[in-house]
């Protein structure tokens, strides 16, 4: 059976850049949904901090993940996203309790 892969990406853009961040994610946010395995992918910003935000994703499988990781959308975004961001994004796996 699988598991249903939950996970945050922390995300810190520079000063500035909010915008380029919000841009970026909706430019392939319909793409993302539309995946065979996306449950949920969403952009926030985190209250009372300019810079931060937290993408919510969930998926699945683990193998719907790993093929959403290898959509040439997704490694083309990857490579923009250095442009706007402060380091790299954090991502968290989160586990059922």
């Amino acid at each position: 059976m699988n598991e249903i892969i939950s996970l945050i990406i922390n995300i810190e853009v520079k000063a500035g850049r909010r915008q380029e961040q919000i841009d970026a994610f909706s430019s392939i946010s319909s793409l993302v949904l539309e995946e065979v395995g996306c449950l949920q992918y969403e952009l926030k910003a985190v209250k009372g901090a300019e810079n931060k935000f937290v993408i919510l994703e969930k998926w699945a499988s683990k193998e719907a993940l790993l093929l959403h990781e290898k959509q040439d959308f997704m490694i083309e975004a990857d490579k923009k996203n250095v442009l706007f961001r402060a380091k790299g994004a954090e991502v968290i796996f989160l586990t059922s309790v």
